[in-house]
C-alpha cells in the first residue's frame, strides 16, 4: 500500500455522501411535494435496472435474500426514510438526528465483526456529534415527531446496512457494479408496491420534476452508490460510517449558497470538528516498523490474504 492510499480512498468514498448532502435542496425544490416514496422509487429502481443492463449478472443462492436485506436497509428503506425527514425537518435538523449512525456503527461493529471499541473511537464519535449539532443547531424550533423518528430509523438502517455489508462481503467473482445493482434493483422493489398503493402517480410532472428525478437516478444513486459500496469493501465499517458526516456539511453549505441561508461562525467550527472527527476515524498507515515480515521470509509470521493477492485472488472494485 502506497503512502496515503487509506485517505485517498477514504476521499473517493467522502463523494458519495457529499453528493448525498444535496438531497435535500433537490427534495424541496425539484421534486413533487409530499412522495417520498415516489422519490425513493424513481431514484433507486431505474438506477438498478441501467446498471444491471451493463453488467448482465443476476445473485443466486443466499444472495437472493441477502440482497434482499441490504438493498432494503442501505436503500429502500433508508432512502425512504431519509426523504420522509427531508419533507418534515429541515434539512439541517434531519442531518443533526442522522449524525448519529457512527455511534450504531461503532457498536453493531464490535458485536458482529469483533471490532475492538478504542478510546480514540469513542472521542471520534462525540467529536462527530458535536461537530453536527454546532453546523445545524439554530436554536429552539419546533420539531416534527414524525420527521424525527423517520430520521433516526433512517440512522439505524445506514448502521446496520454499513455493518452487514462489512460481515457478508461480496459474493466471490462478482465485481462492484453487479453488487450495486442488486442492491438498488431490491431497495426500488421493496418500496414500488407502497409508492403505488399510498401515494400512487403525480397527475402532473413539470420539466423542474423530471430534472431532479435525472440527478438522483445519476449522480444520486448509479455513481454515488458504487463509489459508496466500494468503500466499504475497503475501508473499516466505522471509518465509512463517520464518512456519511460529509452530507450534512454538504447540506448546510448548499442552503448557503442557494436559499439564502445564513452560515455563521459556530457553523463553521462546527464543520471544522466534525472534520477531525471524520479524520480521526480513517485508518492510517502503518509505519515500516508496525508492518509484519512477509510469511516469504523465513520465519517470518504469515500475513492473512497476502499470497492471495500475489496470485492476484483479491477482489477487484
Amino acid at each position: 500500500m502506497t503512502t496515503g492510499r487509506p485517505f485517498l480512498t477514504s476521499g473517493v468514498t467522502a463523494l458519495a455522501p457529499a453528493i448525498w448532502g444535496s438531497t435535500y435542496l433537490v427534495t424541496t425544490e425539484w421534486l413533487p411535494p409530499d412522495r417520498p416514496l415516489l422519490a425513493t422509487t424513481v431514484r433507486t429502481l431505474p438506477a438498478g435496472l441501467i446498471l444491471l443492463a451493463f453488467v448482465r449478472t443476476l445473485p443466486a443462492g443466499s444472495w437472493l435474500w441477502r440482497s434482499l436485506v441490504l438493498g432494503t436497509l442501505n436503500i429502500g428503506a433508508f432512502n425512504f426514510l431519509l426523504f420522509v425527514a427531508a419533507y418534515r425537518l429541515p434539512g439541517g435538523v434531519a442531518a443533526m438526528i442522522t449524525a448519529v449512525q457512527p455511534m450504531l456503527v461503532l457498536a453493531l461493529a464490535a458485536l458482529l465483526l469483533g471490532d475492538r471499541i478504542r478510546f480514540t473511537h469513542v472521542v471520534a464519535c462525540v467529536l462527530g456529534a458535536s461537530g453536527v449539532v454546532l453546523l445545524v443547531f439554530k436554536g429552539a424550533v419546533a420539531l416534527d415527531y414524525v420527521g424525527v423518528a423517520a430520521a433516526l430509523a433512517a440512522a439505524a438502517c445506514m448502521a446496520a446496512g454499513i455493518t452487514l455489508t462489512k460481515r457478508w462481503g461480496r459474493p466471490d467473482g462478482v465485481g462492484l457494479l453487479p453488487f450495486t445493482a442488486w442492491q438498488l434493483i431490491a431497495g426500488g422493489l421493496v418500496s414500488l408496491p407502497f409508492t403505488l398503493a399510498v401515494e400512487g402517480l403525480p397527475a402532473t410532472v413539470t420539466g423542474t420534476n423530471i430534472l431532479g428525478f435525472g440527478y438522483l437516478i445519476s449522480l444520486g444513486a448509479v455513481i454515488s452508490y458504487a463509489i459508496w459500496f466500494r468503500g466499504m469493501d475497503k475501508l473499516p465499517a466505522l471509518a465509512v460510517s463517520f464518512l456519511a458526516l460529509a452530507s450534512p456539511i454538504v447540506a448546510t453549505l448548499l442552503g448557503f449558497l442557494f436559499l439564502r441561508q445564513t452560515l455563521s461562525a459556530m457553523q463553521l467550527v462546527g464543520i471544522l470538528v466534525i472534520i477531525s472527527a471524520v479524520l480521526l476515524a480513517q485508518p492510517r498507515q502503518p509505519t515500516a516498523r508496525e508492518i509484519p515480515a512477509s510469511s516469504d521470509e523465513p520465519g517470518g509470521p504469515a500475513v492473512p490474504g497476502s499470497k492471495a493477492r500475489s496470485l492476484g485472488l483479491g477482489k477487484q472494485g
